[in-house]
């Protein structure tokens, strides 16, 4: 029988996963890996220890499904996305990875908007100017670290490495690329005349390929290190958010899903890439060689609810049940780490609203979950404006085993939430989908909607859409009322 091997390298670390050609889950094997942080606004990781956990876990993964190198079909992945690992002739990294979560290229970012344009970049790319994307961690290497650049032969995102390490070609995806600020979505294509403006040389950037695409094989050297037949077909995959869209199922124009994780975003699938004229939501390039992937994101979701069970202990669900819709009057602002779609302000902080001595824990735990809930409305409206109807929405990622979010979900959205029969996480199916599609082995993306069977739907309460439709513009009001005020707190 022939089988799916999907990795999904992340940030912590690298989970093998096999599927079978009816897209079962067989088995999967996680490794860990660490993180450094050498300077505030800093992360870092090891190139080795992405390839490390890669040869570790397809290992374990063969020797504890007792299937033969030879039945694995494709080798396929989701990867961490906007990180760098430029490497050199000989194909040995120069220098420990610049990961996602790294924002030390706040100069060079100034540097791309007063040479390229703010509204001119968004407009080729899809993306706003940021220190997180590619094209400004690399100048960041150019200006800070000359002798290494100028010794790089490329520069490559973590997927993209491994895929090298596998096959020895120098290769991208689609929704890699797009997270790059140099990339013309329409074009599919490097912008030269925006890498020329920033002084960069596309002859450091990989090929750009569909995510479907066989880019190599496994080499006899790969194949000794990692258990692995040689000559196994290896499909380049995608990026993490791209990948969990179509896990998620979402593999048709209209279709959208929510992740509720650490942090929380909502991405549809486009046939056009629709771009806000304010700028508050991002266009990824989808799996799909011709769908797009508008995504709003925010910073602070399960992670604003960590925060409330660290400072205040025990569960936040339990409490939060217990008190109605609206919290009794106390509102709550998840900017604990600043805040990206709508507002992209990194100084914006967490505040409780309308505090009296007749709330209690189980009121403030209700508004932190409503909080959240508000942040992605206004993301889903963000989308929404640009001429797109979303019917419902799926939930995936940590939130959708909540007691509580879904259905505030659905009562805040004003749509039904559908929860999903999803026999592994997304991001490892949505890999092993563009795997099976690009060898044969599943005929076509509709694979992707029929594993991610709905098996509930959450349908919204009247009374409490009601409810939620006079508090999320008002949780609107406190942020812009407060806003003048986070550049002056030190």
């Amino acid at each position: 029988m022939p089988f799916i091997l999907a990795h999904d390298l992340g940030t912590t670390g690298n989970k093998a996963n096999l599927f079978d050609d009816a897209g079962n889950l067989v088995a999967s094997h996680l490794e860990n890996y660490s993180v450094a942080y050498p300077q505030a606004n800093w992360a870092e990781q090891d190139p080795a220890d992405w390839w490390r956990a890669i040869c570790l876990s397809t290992r374990a993964l063969l020797t504890d499904s007792r299937i033969s190198p030879r039945e694995i079909a494709a080798v396929c992945f989701s990867g961490q996305m906007m990180g760098i690992v430029p490497i050199d002739s000989t194909g040995e990294p120069l220098r420990p990875a610049i990961i996602w979560a790294d924002q030390r290229a706040v100069a060079e970012a100034d540097f791309i908007t007063e040479r390229c344009g703010f509204t001119r970049v968004y407009q080729l790319t899809g993306h706003r100017v940021s220190p997180a994307y590619l094209a400004a961690k690399i100048l960041w290497v150019k200006r800070h670290q000359p002798e290494i650049y100028a010794r790089t032969t490329k520069f490559l995102c973590a997927k993209d490495y491994i895929v090298f390490k596998l096959t020895g070609r120098l290769v991208t995806d689609y929704s890699d690329a797009s997270g790059s600020n140099v990339f013309d979505l329409m074009q599919r294509a490097w912008s030269a005349d925006l890498l020329a403006e920033m002084g960069l040389d596309v002859a450091q950037l990989p090929d750009v390929h569909a995510s479907t695409d066989v880019v190599g094989e496994v080499t006899r050297v790969a194949a000794e290190e990692t258990g692995l037949a040689p000559g196994t077909p290896v499909v380049i995959g995608g990026g993490d958010g791209p990948c969990a869209a179509v896990g998620a199922g979402v593999v048709a124009p209209g279709d959208a899903y929510c992740y509720i994780g650490s942090s929380a975003w909502i991405g549809l699938a486009s046939d056009v890439p629709r771009l806000d004229p304010q700028m508050r939501i991002a266009i990824f390039h989808h799996l799909h060689p011709r769908l797009f992937a508008p995504t709003g994101s925010m910073q602070s979701a399960g992670g604003a609810r960590d925060w409330f069970i660290h400072v205040l202990g025990d569960s936040a669900d339990a409490d939060a049940a217990s008190v109605p819709p609206g919290a009794n009057g106390l509102l709550f602002l998840p900017y604990l780490i600043g805040e990206r779609t709508p507002w992209w302000n990194p100084q914006a902080r967490a505040a409780f609203v309308g505090l009296t001595m007749a709330h209690g824990r189980a009121e403030m735990a209700r508004a932190v979950l409503e909080g959240v809930a508000f942040n992605l409305r206004l993301i889903l409206d963000a989308l929404e404006s640009q001429g797109t109807t979303v019917p419902s929405v799926r939930l995936i990622g940590g939130g959708a085993k909540s007691d509580l979010w879904p259905q505030m979900l659905a009562d805040v959205f004003a749509r039904p939430i559908h929860l999903l029969a999803l026999k592994a996480e997304a991001t490892s199916w949505g890999a092993a989908v563009a795997g099976g599609v690009g060898v044969g082995l599943y005929r076509d993306w509709n694979m992707a909607q029929e594993q991610a069977r709905v098996r509930a739907v959450v349908e919204p309460d009247a009374q409490n859409i009601a409810r939620y439709a006079e508090l999320v513009p008002l949780f609107q009001e406190m942020y812009c009322a407060l806003e003048p005020i986070y550049a002056k707190i030190r």
